[in-house]
């Protein structure tokens, strides 16, 4: 059935919108190919162009999708176009949202949020009944809208007939132009009046927010006629600043506008007051998108909150960071669309100019784990396939494909997975995703999805004991739930479990079957596993609360934490600093749940090595998650060369001091290691460097041993000569002997130094006779002599001995016999006795 548009005679003051003028350039680009619009907010962008282009001869009955990155103000748009019909909302205007949809078969313009179309393109990538994809309030570049802009720009290669338009009020147009293949850009002009701004920088003892924002309301309330639109991060925030105001200034109608809102309570913005004037307090969602009739005044609290990756919980978040100027404009803006108005911006001037000039696209910090598992699912696997504004981060990519993997949503070369396309088409992060379809796959569906509520926003038990246990945050929320919220929290904890709850029946909404509500409480760290396997945790065996997640970093429970002690948990959230991090939520589990129901994640590892603790081989079978071990069992019948190679592992470690040498060992070594140096190439290199660069030489004497205590019973002197032939053992004593003959009968031993002329040290006295200097290795190397007194100091080292008679000894005699005149001190050395004993004990001979 073809889609008529309805025929309808709009108001003048819709005729009158700043947008109007616009629409036959609008059209002829959209004709064309693509288009941009950038007007500024309130020109009618929103309502007026849809309205619009619907009776557009080339759509040829498709229909027109337009985003808008919020609920309420998809919602708002909707209600505001139908009412421009003069039809109700889901006739030929409908929206679409996560949890929400009032469309029919008469629609013709489907206002949806972001997730939404990603949703409808999966399920229909051709979009074969739409021909008109809108983007307003680009500028805020959502991850969704990102990504859902990429996925367009892919379809328009099958589709030469679809069109996108991209609309903001702020953008930087010459780049999303290229992007969109040089579509036309289309500025036009705002209906605005001045304002004013003024900066009201906190005061020292101002520290809360709401309290500064309460100030600044109190401030515009008494300088200016008019409603009063004031900007706050959150709906927390809000609670507690309208309380706060409707104490202090009870004349005043004061409404909250946040997403978690009713119906009702959301169009009582809408509905102008003619009693009381109005102050609303809401979150970023007034910035863009819907208008708030009669506001004089905005007071803005310079904060806005946007999803980005939290280390803690592996998941994103929402993060309260300071605004761009683009947003604070755009605010300050809502005070001039009747009349002059005044912003009051509760920062200084100083600040004003250190903010950025637009906020940063999300998709440069968000979890893009979710992102990769779309593109998988649209057919996808390498980012640069894909047309982007701005393109996802290599390392959040790799790291975002590597925890689909171990979640088994990605296969080989990153395929999706048939459990990959099952976690894709829920409301929630691929974790979280993974963790409700083992739910409902055993009978646990209620329970994960307490767990999931649990997980996505603040903890519920902040209040409480201060364990980790996350059980005591699913017993809150079972109990709250069960007793139909008549506990006794107080009114913001009531607020949150009521939250909490509604999202755990939304996510059980997504699947068929009955809805049980029964809670498994043992089975919470089982379910968790499924969501975070790079998150269970070991304890290590020296300490009671110390941990070692699957990944290998460190976490640890606080002192006195119920959980401490547990052997095994799983803990879905870890603070992001470096070392040991803290445990704020985790549940136990046990090694059993972890073979039966998590197999995949186990991996049995034999190992016989080096345990530098014992200082010996151990050969176990290590059962492991990733980097760490979970048990640990003793091998049998372990091959001897493995037991060999693990002890040689454990030698080198320790170092050449960890063998038994003796003197002799030494002395041996280094006699090989100067024939080495003489005699290259003859003689093994056996110093430390080259003993311990590769231990074959040791090998075959360490069959048996298996720690570090056997090593003594290895005689390396023997070890060393086995290194020798026997032919290069004989000629070993013939070049280097250990001893030389002196001419006073006494053998004095030689010390070898490699690459080093070997030292003999001797008393002068033995020498008398001798005329030249001893000889080694068959002549060629002279010994250096250190020539000692006859108490055994050192008085003269010589190589040259025939010189030290003739030039040096008559000046060592004068000095020596003096010193001492006991002993013999010839004039002629050479024709006298060498002794080794004094004048007396050389006359009874």
């Amino acid at each position: 059935m073809q889609i008529r548009p309805p025929v309808k005679t709009f108001p003048d003051s819709f005729l009158k919108l700043p947008v109007q003028p616009l629409l036959p350039q609008i059209r002829d680009a959209l004709q064309r190919g693509h288009a941009i619009l950038s007007t500024p907010t309130g020109s009618g962008k929103t309502t007026c162009v849809p309205l619009q282009l619907m009776r557009m001869p080339w759509l040829k009955g498709r229909k027109v999708i337009m985003l808008e990155p919020r609920r309420i103000a998809a919602r708002a748009a909707a209600v505001r176009m139908s009412s421009l019909l003069g039809e109700q909302v889901g006739k030929s205007v409908g929206y679409r949202t996560r949890f929400d949809s009032k469309v029919s078969r008469e629609t013709i313009v489907e206002v949806v949020t972001e997730g939404i179309l990603i949703r409808q393109m999966q399920n229909d990538p051709e979009l074969s009944q739409v021909g008109l994809v809108i983007f307003d309030e680009f500028h805020e570049r959502s991850l969704q809208a990102d990504l859902g802009l990429a996925f367009c720009l892919d379809l328009c290669h099958l589709r030469e007939d679809l069109r996108i338009m991209v609309m903001s009020a702020t953008i930087d147009s010459t780049t999303l132009s290229t992007l969109l293949g040089e579509a036309d850009l289309i500025k036009g002009e705002g209906r605005s009046y001045p304002v004013t701004i003024n900066y009201l920088p906190p005061g020292p003892r101002e520290i809360s927010l709401t309290h500064q924002v309460v100030r600044g309301v109190i401030h515009a309330w008494n300088e200016n006629e008019g409603d009063i639109l004031a900007f706050l991060p959150g709906a927390g925030e809000i609670r507690k600043s309208l309380q706060l105001l409707r104490e202090q200034l009870p004349e005043a109608s004061v409404l909250p506008l946040f997403g978690e809102l009713s119906y009702q309570e959301q169009d009582r913005v809408f509905q102008r007051d003619n009693v009381r004037r109005r102050i609303i307090l809401a979150t970023p969602i007034a910035e863009t998108s819907i208008t708030i009739e009669n506001i004089s005044s905005v007071v803005d609290g310079g904060y806005f909150r946007r999803p980005l990756f939290d280390g803690t919980s592996g998941l994103s978040r929402l993060k309260t960071q300071r605004i761009s100027k683009a947003s604070a404009d755009q605010r300050a803006g809502r005070a001039g669309r009747t009349q002059p108005g005044n912003c009051y911006r509760l920062w200084s001037r100083s600040i004003d100019q250190g903010l950025l000039d637009f906020t940063p696209p999300e998709i440069l910090s968000a979890d893009l784990a979710p992102l990769v598992l779309e593109l998988a699912l649209w057919g996808v696997t390498d980012p640069e396939q894909m047309s982007w504004l701005d393109g996802p981060r290599i390392s959040g990519w790799n790291s975002a494909v590597q925890l689909l993997e171990k979640l088994t949503l990605l296969g080989e070369r990153g395929i999706i997975t048939n459990l990959g396309r099952r976690v894709a088409a829920l409301p929630v992060h691929p974790r979280l995703g993974c963790m409700l379809v083992a739910g409902e796959r055993t009978g646990l569906l209620w329970t994960a999805c307490l767990l999931a509520a649990c997980l996505v926003d603040r903890d519920p038990c902040r209040g409480g004991s201060g364990s980790a246990d996350i059980e005591e945050r699913v017993q809150l929320l079972d109990s709250f739930q069960r007793s139909k919220g008549k506990h006794h929290q107080e009114g913001g904890e009531k607020q949150l479990c009521r939250r909490l709850i509604k999202a755990a029946y939304q996510y059980h909404g997504a699947f068929a079957g009955p809805k049980t509500q029964k809670v498994s409480y043992e089975e919470l760290g089982n379910l968790l596993a499924y969501a975070y396997p790079d998150r269970i945790a070991v304890k290590r065996e020296e300490s009671h609360h110390m941990y070692v997640l699957s990944t290998g970093r460190g976490a640890k429970l606080e002192h006195g934490d119920a959980l401490a002690g547990s052997s095994l948990l799983v803990a879905p959230q870890v603070d992001a600093r470096h070392g040991n991090g803290r445990i704020f939520l985790a549940a136990r589990l046990s090694i059993v749940e972890l073979r039966e129901s998590h197999p995949h994640l186990l991996r049995q590892v034999a190992k016989v090595e080096w345990d530098e603790r014992s200082n010996k081989v151990v050969a176990v079978t290590d059962c492991m998650i990733d980097r760490v071990v979970t048990e640990r069992t003793a091998m049998s019948n372990v091959s001897q060369d493995l037991v060999t190679e693990a002890l040689i592992q454990g030698i080198q470690i320790k170092g050449t001091d960890c063998l038994p040498w003796t003197k002799e060992a030494r002395e041996l070594q280094a006699r090989i290691g100067a024939l080495a140096g003489w005699q290259s190439g003859k003689w093994p290199d056996i110093s430390d460097t080259e003993l311990f660069e590769d231990l074959f030489w040791l090998r075959p004497y360490l069959f048996g041993l298996n720690r570090l205590a056997h090593l003594k019973q290895l005689d390396l002197k023997k070890i060393f000569l086995a290194l020798l032939s026997w032919d290069q053992q004989v000629q070993l004593e013939k070049l280097v002997p250990t001893h030389l003959l002196v001419p006073s009968g006494s053998r004095i031993r030689l010390q070898y130094i490699p690459g080093e002329a070997p030292v003999m040290s001797v008393r002068m006295q033995e020498l008398f006779g001798l005329d030249c200097t001893p000889l080694v290795c068959r002549g060629k190397i002279a010994v250096t002599l250190h020539l000692l007194s006859p108490a055994g100091r050192p008085i003269q080292i010589t190589s040259d001995l025939t010189s030290f008679w003739k030039n040096t000894y008559s000046e060592v005699k004068k000095e020596l016999a003096g010193r001492y005149p006991k002993h013999y001190w010839p004039d002629d050395p050479l024709e006298a006795v060498a002794t080794s004993r004094t004048k007396k004990g050389m006359s009874k001979l």
